[in-house]
């Protein structure tokens, strides 16, 4: 970027502007941990859902779907793994030449050492596709869910299961060879661990701190012994982690800035401190942020996103600057965007966003690329069906994609990002 300019539309030329989805909340019938988990667990989310999600402001739009069990039943879903091609158009119409997805680990190897090559050659199809049109493919090779067999194994509690899952990642980018650049190990490793081992929302819901330290750590492992082995394969490879990063901002008295500072080690540092020496980039996942008042963090009430969420989408230059600050390495945002069925909000989020990467540019950050969250509807976890994040919308009757206005205003952004 040239520093000296203050036109928010100046842009390095090389710059990824793209969207991100997950295998699983896309791609339809899948087998893993979570559809098992799914299945003996939907009716009691659906009867917990008003308990849960009542004070939400948008309650009486969203209770039917809320409260029927089938929405925490993911099913075909947007059946991405049929109609890639597609949501490929999709992207194109947006003007992007960047798209982050991850390859479902449970179809790859559906049982322990067995390889599924028809799986296999969808995905290698899948980045040709993508190659062909001009998008760079971002993979990403754990994005929550896990083969049953793995789990049965004790999955990440047990740091002699990491080899597995190093083996997946050999033979996955063996198998697509030179097809994929950019590649991300673990996403949200502090989500996986909080939700599935402290909180108890998500497989194997436990309430085990010492479990969910140790998970945490074997994840750091995992990481580390997959990047050895993938730039055993090549040095070409860029590889690193997606990190959900949050911005903690202290009132200033000294309680507060104390406590700012240990939220901010226990959210980022721990792990990343593990791994940043095995990551050519640092890939960012930005949706909030918190203000901490004493020892407690709260989360902005005011503007929030249809899952209760605060908005604060300026506060990611304060996170693009701390990460730069601290670690100096070039950063790719993997994820940013919001839950707004009737996007009423989508397009000053991407604004607000793009202005605050802008100024962290300008500041000397070295951001390669904006990556929204996410590109199509899709399945959010505990949530169900019934958040909508897609730049497009999909009706999950007849599986028809629309770009929603914000999306189809966006791509005239990039576009004249691009032409610049």
């Amino acid at each position: 970027m040239k520093k000296e300019s203050n036109n928010v539309l100046d842009y390095p030329k090389k710059f990824f502007w793209g969207a991100s989805i997950s295998a699983y909340q896309v791609e339809g019938n899948n087998h893993n941990q979570w559809t098992v988990w799914e299945l003996e667990n939907a009716k009691v989310r659906a009867a917990q859902s008003e308990y849960q999600l009542a004070n939400y402001s948008n309650w009486g739009q969203i209770k039917l779907e809320a409260r029927d069990p089938r929405n925490y039943v993911s099913g075909v879903l947007a059946d991405h793994y049929n109609k890639y091609l597609d949501d490929f158009d999709l992207l194109e119409k947006m003007n992007m030449n960047a798209f982050r997805f991850s390859v479902e680990w449970s179809r790859i190897e559906p049982k322990e050492g067995a390889w599924n090559v028809a799986a296999i050659k969808h995905y290698k199809e899948y980045v040709d596709e993508l190659s062909r049109r001009g998008i760079e493919p971002i993979m990403t090779l754990f994005h929550f869910t896990l083969p049953v067999w793995f789990v049965e194994k004790g999955g990440f509690e047990k740091r002699s299961n990491v080899k597995y899952f190093t083996r997946f990642a050999k033979k996955i980018v063996s198998e697509l060879g030179r097809r994929v650049k950019f590649i991300i190990t673990i996403n949200e490793p502090e989500i996986y661990t909080i939700e599935g081992y402290h909180l108890g929302n998500w497989p194997p819901a436990l309430d085990n701190n010492f479990k969910c330290w140790r998970v945490a750590n074997n994840l750091a492992f995992a990481h580390i012994q997959a990047s050895k082995s993938i730039h055993k394969l090549s040095r070409r490879y860029k590889v690193s982690i997606s990190k959900n990063s949050k911005y903690y901002r202290s009132d200033g008295a000294l309680l507060s800035r104390l406590s700012a500072f240990i939220m901010q080690y226990i959210q980022d540092d721990y792990f990343i401190k593990k791994v940043v020496k095995y990551c050519d980039f640092i890939g960012v996942n930005y949706y909030f942020s918190s203000n901490v008042h004493g020892s407690k963090a709260h989360d902005s009430e005011d503007h929030v996103s249809d899952i209760g969420w605060g908005m604060q989408p300026s506060d990611i230059q304060c996170v693009l600057e701390r990460l730069h600050n601290k670690y100096n390495l070039p950063i790719i945002i993997t994820e940013n965007g919001l839950a707004d069925v009737n996007d009423d909000n989508r397009r000053w989020w991407i604004s607000k966003t793009l202005i605050g990467i802008h100024k962290a540019m300008k500041n000397g950050v070295k951001v390669q690329g904006y990556l929204h969250w996410s590109l199509i509807d899709n399945f959010e976890w505990a949530y169900g069906k019934w958040p909508r994040f897609g730049l497009a919308s999909v009706d999950y009757k007849t599986g028809e994609r629309k770009l929603r206005p914000s999306a189809i205003w966006y791509g005239r952004i990039i576009k004249k990002i691009r032409e610049l």
